[in-house]
């Protein structure tokens, strides 16, 4: 147990050191090379930080263990939507500019109905022979994603001069230090969740309270500490970039993947698993429109964790 404690402890400070190098990195890069800074979020550090749900869920996936591949996703993006982007907005409201209102936000909420109606459209809807993705679903959602990819750079919007100056490093060194930032995220993630999912096996809790929990909440450590270094840094499009790229790269490219492995059930997953995911990304599209329009402000913030206990507490009532 106390190896399992130490490893915890190491692989958070990797992750914290990694976080600051990872924002200071990438955010040189996109001054450097003229590209937002949500578009960078969205995708070197969106798809950095989503990593370690890459490697939970497929080899959930490859191992038959559907519970680990669907609840690991479902998992973060509710942690992802809920807790950090509520916590960064309670560290700094959170900027929503027009492409974000007009196509980023509405395109991983529909992303989040298609999951959803893919996956459970036996209970919910009555259609199908069970719940879950088959291989054909699985290859149409990574069509989606390489789509979606190649439209975000294609009418990219630079949003920098919005943003507090990056630092001023050459570009070798920017990639240098991005790289540097993705590596401790990913290694101190890894530990991180080896060591939390030991000890609840100790302790003798199901497949998919250990994904949606302790999984879910290791492998978004990434997008937590990145998510909070860049709001600290003043630099809010950074962050909602990586929420939202991290949501769809978990349903486009890891589950789209994982069941093109192997079909994915999702028999073990409830109604309230799949509505809490849902109702986080309909809160930030209503978050466009509400309070301050085109800003994710303290008070919203504050509904998203408190959203998010909400939601924890039923699962540990049901345990």
């Amino acid at each position: 147990m106390l190896t399992e404690i130490a490893l915890l402890i190491l692989g958070l400070l990797l992750v914290i050191f990694g976080a600051d190098w990872l924002v200071d990195g990438a955010s040189a890069i996109a001054r450097k090379l003229r590209i937002s800074e949500f578009v960078i979020g969205l995708t070197i550090v969106g798809f950095g930080t989503s990593c370690p749900e890459l490697v939970v869920s497929v080899t959930g996936a490859v191992n038959g263990l559907s519970d680990i591949s669907i609840g690991n996703v479902i998992g973060s993006n509710i942690f992802n939507t809920f807790l950090i982007l509520g916590v960064t907005a309670l560290i700094m409201p959170i900027a929503i500019t027009r492409s974000n209102k007009r196509r980023d936000i509405p395109v991983t909420l529909l992303v989040t109905f298609l999951l959803v109606f893919c996956g459970m459209s036996k209970t919910i809807f009555g259609l199908g022979a069970g719940d879950g993705l088959s291989r054909i679903e699985g290859i149409v959602f990574l069509a989606l994603f390489a789509i979606y990819i190649y439209s975000c750079f294609k009418n990219d919007e630079d949003t920098s001069s919005e943003e507090v100056p990056a630092k001023e490093l050459k570009l070798a060194v920017a990639i240098l230090l991005t790289l540097a930032g993705l590596a401790g995220l990913i290694l101190g993630g890894h530990w991180f969740v080896e060591s939390a999912v030991k000890i609840a096996h100790r302790l003798g809790v199901s497949d998919k309270f250990i994904a949606i929990t302790l999984l879910a909440g290791g492998t978004s450590l990434p997008e937590l500490a990145a998510c909070m270094v860049a709001a600290f840094k003043k630099k809010g499009q950074l962050a909602l970039g990586n929420i939202l790229g991290s949501n769809i790269f978990n349903i486009l490219l890891i589950l789209g993947v994982s069941a093109t492995v192997r079909p994915v059930s999702f028999t073990n997953i409830s109604l309230v698993d799949v509505s809490a995911m849902l109702a986080s990304m309909i809160m930030v599209w209503l978050s466009s429109y509400t309070f301050k329009k085109d800003k994710i402000d303290r008070w919203e913030g504050a509904i998203f964790v408190a959203s998010f206990a909400a939601y924890y507490v039923w699962l540990f009532i049901n345990l």
